[in-house]
């Protein structure tokens, strides 16, 4: 008790260099907390489960999936023929459509990539809108219900909203870009997403867009649109467990239904992984040398704040030895005054770090991907602090172990 006493007393003798390396100490564990959340979010996005999961059914040879809508209504029953096959729980239909609100000059800010499908499969087959709070549950409810019932209504992102400069009920219209020239669509903002992962979609009927498809062959004397005949680009499909999604990719890679173009039939996780290797080398880097830089930066800096502050407690702790401290209380004194400083530096960096990017920022903006922002998980208390900890333990070890061999007769004779 009393050696925790003195060690909470010592931290207080030179309160400017305690300031100085809680700061250091602040700062990168900030930059771990967030290397770690964005890590953290892609691994669980990756990570295969085996009940209620989620199957992407694309193109097999070709990138990007290019589908004929035909195909929707047979994928939805997972190409099941007979009634001992199995059927998903749910599914959602993915027709990808790109424009810009200005054609003369294109911009990142003009520029929306949004999805066509039927509306009410928003909040049951979009991932983290099932499990919302009860406010913007019933939010996201009316929007959607607003979708439906309006033929060009569209949901969009808040990053949408912000760079349109526009509000809900608003109008806008898109210009059609690359191989969706010539779809120009107008659309009224009937609702917003949640902040968070989807501040960069935009949702819109379905219905909509094949109309628009249909209408460019009229205005064209029958030249149909080069995506009239393979609109759908992918398909999603919930599944109960992993043996079913077996069942159903077997069924559906196997059906004569889909020979041109081929489909294959895989889990969302392993997708998203695959869709993720553009970024293997950010990734690698983010996981194997920025965030162990910043712990070896913290453990360099604890390790120079310290032993300047053994060598100037010199006579201290020459003293403290004449009086029968031992050396290993000198030793457990030292590295306690590190650990706590950092411990309860890298706690406060985490909390404020947690507060900071969930509550007011709603969300890191960070863009990997189809994921536009990150949050930061409620693990990441325990990872400041023992970063913090196990920082300051590894850059104080040694200037501790030296602190604890102090000869007081070399002391004391350079005194005298």
């Amino acid at each position: 008790m009393k050696l925790g006493i003195l060690i909470f007393r010592n931290l207080r003798r030179n309160l400017l260099r305690s300031i100085l390396t809680s700061l250091g100490t602040v700062v990168l564990v900030f930059v771990v907390t967030l290397v770690w959340s964005i890590l953290a979010f892609l691994q669980a996005a990756t990570e295969e489960k085996t009940r209620n999961l989620k199957a992407i059914v694309t193109e097999r040879w070709s990138i990007p999936s290019r589908l004929p809508f035909s195909y929707a209504a047979t994928l939805a029953e997972g190409a099941a023929r007979s009634p001992q096959d199995v059927r998903p729980l749910d599914s959602m239909n993915w027709q990808f459509y790109g424009g810009t609100v200005d054609p003369e000059k294109i911009s990142r800010e003009s520029l929306i990539y949004a999805i066509a499908s039927d509306p009410r499969k928003i909040p049951t087959m979009l991932d983290g809108l099932e499990s919302l709070p009860p406010d913007q549950e019933e939010q996201l409810r009316k929007d959607v219900e607003k979708l439906a019932a309006t033929r060009q209504g569209v949901i969009v992102g808040r990053n949408h909203l912000t760079a349109l400069n526009k509000r809900i009920g608003d109008r806008f219209k898109l210009f059609g870009i690359s191989t969706y020239m010539g779809i120009d669509l107008e659309f009224e903002i009937v609702g917003a997403f949640p902040p968070g992962r989807y501040d960069g979609l935009a949702a819109f009927n379905s219905d909509y867009y094949l109309n628009e498809l249909d209408a460019y062959a009229r205005r064209n004397n029958g030249r149909k649109h080069p995506l009239a005949e393979h609109s759908l680009n992918l398909v999603w499909l919930k599944l109960a467990d992993t043996d079913a999604f077996n069942r159903v990719a077997e069924q559906i890679e196997s059906s004569p239904s889909f020979n041109s173009p081929a489909v294959k039939c895989e889990t969302a996780a392993s997708g998203i992984a695959s869709f993720l290797d553009a970024f293997r080398d950010l990734i690698w880097g983010m996981r194997w040398l920025l965030a162990p830089a910043c712990v070896a930066t913290l453990s360099l800096i604890i390790a120079n704040a310290i032993s300047i502050s053994i060598r100037e407690r010199r006579l201290e702790l020459a003293v403290l030895k004449v009086l029968g401290f031992r050396p290993w209380q000198i030793l457990t004194l030292v590295l306690g005054e590190s650990v706590l400083l950092g411990s309860l530096s890298g706690l406060a960096s985490a909390v404020a770090t947690y507060a900071a990017v969930n509550w007011w920022m709603q969300g890191l903006k960070f863009p990997i991907a189809f994921f536009d922002a990150f949050f930061i998980p409620s693990d990441a208390m325990v990872w400041g602090f023992c970063v913090g900890a196990a920082a300051s333990l590894a850059g104080s070890f040694l200037p501790a172990w030296s602190a604890c061999r102090v000869k007081v007769a070399d002391v004391f004779s350079k005194v005298a």
